[in-house]
């Protein structure tokens, strides 16, 4: 099994309420791939609620291998959400795939 980490840092918002509503729509957004794409086993998508740390959310995947992943990082969908939902706010972005 494969565990996809990703972290997100967003680019800087007029508000803070822009911000979090922006957040909240990316959260909703990945989390709807469940069922949508059959080898995606788990996703989860969390906010980081300490202002000490820069990162603003993380998503956590789960697939039976990294050939797997490769078939959802490429997935139609989920293309469209990276493309469309987070690369115009996205300032930064860091990943860990390990076996578990």
């Amino acid at each position: 099994m494969i565990r996809h980490i990703v972290m997100f840092k967003l680019k800087e918002f007029a508000t803070q309420a822009e911000k979090q509503t922006k957040i909240e729509e990316i959260k909703t957004r990945l989390e709807a791939l469940k069922g949508r794409i059959d080898i995606l086993l788990h996703i989860s998508v969390d906010f980081n609620v300490n202002p000490a740390e820069t990162w603003d959310l993380i998503l956590t995947t789960e697939f039976k291998s990294l050939e797997d992943l490769a078939v959802y990082a490429n997935h139609p969908e989920h293309v469209e959400v990276t493309k469309n939902c987070i690369a115009p706010v996205k300032a930064d972005r860091a990943c860990v795939d390990y076996v578990f």
